[in-house]
C-alpha cells in the first residue's frame, strides 16, 4: 500500500479553507489531539501530538512587509507518582503578509511531533507559551497509552480534513479540532490495522450519542496484507445533528476470533455559529433576554429537531446587522456573554440564569465593579456601574457560598437586551 504521510500546514490560506466549521468568536486557546500507534520497538507505544492554535489567539508582530508570531509548545507526561517520563519543547514559528489572518478566528497553526512511550497511564500536559504576549496557556488530561497486540489490532483514529495526493505520496491534513457542522456530510479519518497475515476484513462504523443513539451505521470490506496497513477512506451520506458523539470503528479478524473496537470523540455544530453552542434546546432556552416568551414557547413545543432547528436560524437570521457574511455579530457577542456568565457567576442556577448572569447577558460588561468580599459587619457584596445607563446594580452573596442576589431588582427600560 502506498505510503501515508502526515501533512502539518502551518499556512493560514489552506487551513482557513478546510476549518471554515469553526468560525466563531470563541475558540478555545488551542485545541490537541493524540493517537497511538504500533512501534517498531516492540516495548513502546508511538504517541502522535497534534496542537491546532488559532491565529486570533497568538500576538503578531509586523517585520518588513510580514506580520510574524512565534509560540513554544511543552508537552510533559506525569506517571502515577508525579515523575516526569516524558518532557519535549519545540517552537513554531508563523509568517503571513495579509494582516486579515492574523486576527481570523478561521486561520490556524497545526503542529504535529511525535514519540516513543511505555504503554501506561499518564496525565497529559500541554503547554503553550505566546512569545510576544508571554501570554501563558495549559491544559492536562489522564490518558491510557495501550500496548497492541502482535497478532491483530488496531490503531487509534485522527479525523482528517482533506487529503492531498503528490508526487511523494497521499497526505493527510488533520483536523485536531474534530469538530463538524451541520452543512457537513463526510467524516474522512486514518487509522492503522495491523494483522500478522493476509486476510479480509470488515471494518464497523458507528456514529452515536451519549444514550447510544445511532447518528450513522455502515461497513466496508478491506483486504489486509502482513504487517501494518494504512487505511484512509471517509464516510458519505452523515446526517450531523447538533451535539457530541463518539465515532466508533470495529472489525472482526475472518474467522470472528479477534474483536477490535477504538473510538474518537466528535461535536457537531451549526454552521457559522459558536462551537459553544452544543445543545439546542438549552441555547433556544438561553435566548431568555433577548427572544420574547412566545418565540421561545415556539420553537420548544416544536417536535421535529430539524423544524425547530430552522426557527432557530431564522431568528438569529433577522438580528443579523451584516446578513452578507458568514460572521452574525449580534449571535456571537449574546452567547459570549452567556459563556462569560457560565464559567463565573454561580448560584443556585446555570450562570446565564443567576442574577449576575442576568444583568451581564443583558447589558454586557459593567463600567465599573466594586467588589467587598469580606466585610465585618455584612457579607459579601459587588457593586456594578454603567454609566451610560446612570444605572448601579448591588449584588450580595446571601448564602457566603457564591450566590450573588440582586438587591435592587427594579425592572425598567434597561431590561433588554443591548448590544
Amino acid at each position: 500500500m502506498k505510503k501515508i504521510i502526515l501533512f502539518i500546514i502551518i499556512f493560514a490560506a489552506i487551513s482557513t479553507a478546510q476549518n471554515k466549521n469553526i468560525s466563531n468568536n470563541f475558540l478555545p486557546d488551542f485545541y490537541f489531539d493524540l493517537a497511538a500507534y504500533k512501534s517498531k520497538d516492540s516495548s513502546k507505544t508511538k504517541l502522535d501530538v497534534l496542537i491546532k492554535v488559532p491565529y486570533s489567539n497568538i500576538q503578531f508582530v509586523k517585520i518588513g512587509k510580514k506580520y510574524k508570531a512565534q509560540y513554544t509548545i511543552t508537552v510533559v507526561l506525569y506517571d502515577d507518582d508525579d515523575e516526569i517520563k516524558l518532557e519535549r519543547l519545540w517552537n513554531e514559528n508563523i509568517s503571513t503578509s495579509n494582516f486579515k489572518q492574523t486576527t481570523s478566528h478561521n486561520s490556524f497553526s497545526i503542529s504535529y511531533k511525535s514519540f516513543k512511550v511505555e504503554p501506561g497511564e499518564y496525565k497529559f500536559v500541554c503547554k503553550l507559551e505566546d512569545k510576544e504576549s508571554e501570554k501563558y496557556l495549559e491544559y492536562s488530561e489522564d490518558i491510557k497509552i495501550r500496548e497492541f497486540a502482535d497478532s491483530f489490532d488496531l490503531s487509534d483514529i485522527i479525523l482528517i480534513s482533506k487529503f492531498f495526493e503528490t508526487k511523494e505520496g497521499r497526505k493527510l491534513l488533520p483536523s485536531v479540532s474534530n469538530l463538524y457542522t451541520s452543512k457537513d456530510s463526510t467524516i474522512s479519518f486514518y487509522l492503522e490495522i495491523y494483522s500478522e497475515k493476509e486476510q479480509d476484513v470488515n471494518l464497523h462504523f458507528a456514529i452515536v450519542d451519549k444514550d447510544e443513539n445511532y447518528l450513522f451505521k455502515g461497513s466496508k470490506l478491506y483486504h489486509l496484507v502482513k504487517g501494518k496497513n494504512e487505511i484512509d477512506d471517509q464516510l458519505n451520506g452523515v446526517n450531523f445533528v447538533l451535539g457530541k458523539y463518539k465515532f466508533l470503528v470495529s472489525v472482526f479478524d475472518e474467522k470472528n476470533d479477534s474483536y477490535k473496537a477504538v473510538t474518537k470523540n466528535i461535536t457537531t455544530v451549526i454552521f457559522g455559529f459558536p462551537s459553544s453552542i452544543q445543545n439546542l434546546d438549552m441555547a433556544i432556552a438561553e435566548m431568555q433576554y433577548i427572544a420574547k416568551s412566545g418565540e421561545i414557547d415556539d420553537m420548544e413545543e416544536t417536535k421535529e429537531y430539524q423544524e425547530r432547528l430552522k426557527k432557530f436560524l431564522a431568528f438569529w437570521k433577522r438580528l443579523d446587522p451584516s446578513p452578507n457574511t458568514i460572521e452574525n455579530e449580534t449571535l456571537n457577542e449574546y452567547y459570549r456573554r452567556i459563556d462569560y456568565a457560565n464559567a463565573h457567576f454561580k448560584g443556585s442556577f446555570k450562570g446565564w440564569r443567576s442574577d449576575m448572569g442576568m444583568v451581564y447577558v443583558t447589558l454586557g460588561p459593567p463600567d465599573q465593579v466594586i467588589k467587598r468580599p469580606y466585610e465585618m459587619d455584612s457579607k459579601p457584596y459587588e457593586i456594578w456601574d454603567y454609566y451610560s445607563l446612570n444605572r448601579r446594580f448591588i449584588f450580595v452573596d446571601v448564602t457566603n457560598f457564591g450566590d450573588y442576589r440582586l438587591q435592587n431588582p427594579a425592572y425598567g427600560d434597561w431590561f433588554r437586551y443591548r448590544p
